[in-house]
């Protein structure tokens, strides 16, 4: 069996979005593709301004900072872009993941702003959970992680920021909304873009 886009080379996976059997190569094309698209349909970006990528290390991210990267130059978007990264102050989390994110950095050719929970609010979240115990830390901590790449994205004036969710992120969101009755928020979760009056 042949791949179904290209109908040369060997298949390497099934597209879950189209269910088609694609080598990797018509995977990367047709998945770079349908973003740039969007991107351009949904009229996300204005030339020249500068964007926010919420960069915590992880495959997600490090998937969106190659994406925009290479969209960007592909396409001429004429974006200044840059990667932004939050140190929560949690020892032996987030110490591997921010050395992922200084080599995305050189990688991808684009600057790095780290912001920390101990710079914005005098407190990291180990010294948080001294306080306050284990219970509901992971809540301060996601609250305290959404303000704080708000107010890293106003220290870089950045007048757009990205995140990396996936399909599983997405589908979480939803269902917590459903769980919690709050129907207003199910209608913006699965918008492509929010402001900062809708998150």
């Amino acid at each position: 069996k042949l791949c179904e886009s290209c109908q040369t080379n060997r298949p390497q996976l099934r597209r879950p979005k189209t269910s088609r059997m694609v080598c990797r190569d018509c995977f990367y094309k047709e998945f770079e593709t349908e973003i740039h698209e969007t991107i351009i349909k949904e009229r996300i970006f204005t030339r020249g301004e500068r964007v926010a990528i919420a960069a915590s290390g992880g495959k997600d991210s490090t998937v969106l900072a190659h994406i925009m990267k290479t969209l960007n130059d592909r396409y001429d978007y004429g974006l200044d872009m840059w990667l932004l990264s939050i140190d929560e102050g949690i020892k032996g989390y987030r110490d591997d993941s921010l050395e992922t994110v200084k080599r995305n950095s050189l990688q991808y050719d684009l600057p790095l702003k780290i912001v920390s929970y101990k710079e914005l609010y005098d407190w990291t979240m180990d010294e948080i959970v001294a306080a306050i115990g284990l219970r509901n830390n992971c809540t301060f901590c996601g609250v305290f992680r959404r303000q704080a790449l708000d107010r890293g994205g106003l220290l870089l004036q950045a007048q757009k920021m990205v995140t990396g969710h996936n399909a599983d992120d997405l589908a979480e969101t939803i269902l917590m909304n459903i769980l919690r009755g709050d129907i207003p928020r199910l209608k913006r979760c699965t918008n492509i873009m929010t402001d900062r009056e809708s998150a």
